[in-house]
């Protein structure tokens, strides 16, 4: 009979695989939006349109999904998600209107909310507690993966294909893996006759009980009255704008106010979700570590500092990225973008477009890491048994956000520019960082206090 080693392995690949096609074609419209354009003229408040409306549908269902995940079988939850998300993007290369564009990809932004909850049930179903970070990060990073290589999927696609062909194939993808899914993915080691996992309280150096966070018979009002609840909402909801924003709209700012190519456009949103796929994998590690050196206490988290670092990160490459990206040519360049000249040579770009692709790495480690960051300290602060709440609403935070990236952000680059937009998000970061800086010490257990465990 398998063992847990076993069924970890195919079980995490699934989620993996799977998610890695949810995310694909959740972001299909932007990997394509160049080529679509060409084909069906697009306002940019039609476009924010387009993109918000998935994310409010988003918002909504995970929400939702996350709340009734104790209530649902994940395999199934995972399964009908990816299913759904393929069969809507195979009706969008159906269509040319905005109106059926923006109707469709409100109903795939439903779909895509079944997806993360099941992951986040099943993987603590079946990792120990001090495994959970940093399983839940390398997860995380599926999202990543998706991102970076979803441009270049879909411009070799483009060479041969339009953009409905791309559209309709990557959703046919989803809906023969939702099948594969729900053969795969067992809820917990119980369904394939293994003892389940039962995490039980941990004690911190001053034997404080850990585990959940708190009482396990804490009320959902008590979860609601704890202050850092919203802390975290707040935190997240600026840090996934913020970075929804520069992965949605970052290749039009380049292209249409900063004069570069569609390649190098392209190229940075790639390299943005690489360096995004190495920060999830660095903040669930190293964050991890400073947990097990100091443990956990009622006031501040060991994770504080390296999210704090990360946040002032995004704000400091964004900064760059608006400042010293321009459509100048290598010689008009500042003399420290051409100290790049040497690499730019082995890796055959310019030097300026060598800058743009660094800016873009170092934003994304700085951006995935918080995300990843801020959904595992809402789960391991919250009581035991309503975990699932805690991430719901945090969650649902971080997707209002990535609506507000939508057509607020582009209703005020259509009456100001691109730049002005990444400046306001600029700010929106920097004033969320020096927040979160000055309440680190905040009493972090949500719910009831917990009692100390002798």
């Amino acid at each position: 009979m398998a063992g847990y080693g076993f069924y970890r392995a195919v079980i995490f690949a699934a989620m993996y695989g799977g998610y890695c096609l949810y995310y694909f074609n959740r972001k299909t419209f932007a990997f394509v939006l160049p080529a679509l354009m060409r084909d069906v003229p697009l306002a940019k408040d039609d476009l924010g349109l387009i993109t918000s409306s998935q994310s409010a549908a988003y918002a909504i269902s995970k929400f939702i999904s996350g709340v009734l995940s104790d209530q649902i079988s994940a395999r199934w939850l995972f399964s009908c998600g990816l299913l759904l998300v393929g069969l809507v993007n195979v009706l969008f290369s159906w269509s040319s209107s905005v109106a059926v564009f923006a109707g469709l990809w409100f109903l795939n932004g439903l779909a895509q909310g079944l997806g993360w909850p099941p992951c986040g049930k099943v993987l603590r179903k079946w990792f120990e507690p001090s495994q959970f970070g940093t399983w839940w990060a390398v997860l995380s990073t599926s999202m990543n993966l998706a991102g970076g290589l979803g441009p270049i999927v879909a411009a070799l696609m483009a060479l041969s294909y339009d953009w409905r062909t791309t559209l309709a194939l990557s959703g046919s993808s989803c809906v023969a893996a939702s099948l594969v899914c729900l053969l795969l993915i067992k809820n917990e080691p119980s369904d394939v006759g293994l003892p389940n996992i039962e995490p039980g309280p941990k004690k911190g150096k001053k034997g404080e009980c850990v585990q959940g966070g708190s009482s396990s018979d804490s009320t959902l009002a008590e979860l609601l009255l704890s202050p850092y609840l919203w802390v975290l909402s707040t935190g997240y909801l600026v840090v996934f704008g913020v970075k929804t924003c520069c992965t949605d709209w970052g290749q039009l700012f380049l292209i249409q106010e900063r004069g570069q190519s569609t390649f190098v456009g392209s190229s940075y949103m790639s390299a943005l979700e690489v360096g995004g796929l190495v920060g999830s994998i660095a903040a669930g590690y190293l964050s991890d570590r400073a947990v097990a050196r100091v443990g956990l206490s009622q006031h501040g988290n060991p994770r504080h500092t390296l999210l704090l670092s990360m946040m002032a990160g995004m704000s400091a490459s964004m900064y760059l990225f608006r400042v010293t990206v321009t459509g100048s040519s290598p010689k008009e360049s500042s003399s420290w973008i051409l100290a790049l000249h040497p690499l730019a040579i082995l890796v055959g770009l310019t030097e300026h477009e060598l800058w743009i692709l660094i800016l873009g790495a170092v934003f994304g480690f700085c951006s995935y890491g918080p995300i990843a960051l801020f959904g595992v300290i809402a789960n391991e602060s919250a009581p035991s048994n309503l975990c699932g709440t805690s991430h719901a609403i945090v969650a649902l935070m971080a997707n209002v956000g990535g609506f507000l990236a939508g057509l607020p952000f582009s209703t005020i680059a259509k009456h100001y520019s691109w730049g002005t937009a990444f400046w306001v998000a600029e700010m929106t970061c920097s004033a969320s960082t020096v927040a979160f800086f000055f309440l680190r010490n905040i009493r972090t257990k949500m719910g009831r206090v917990p009692k100390k465990v002798d």
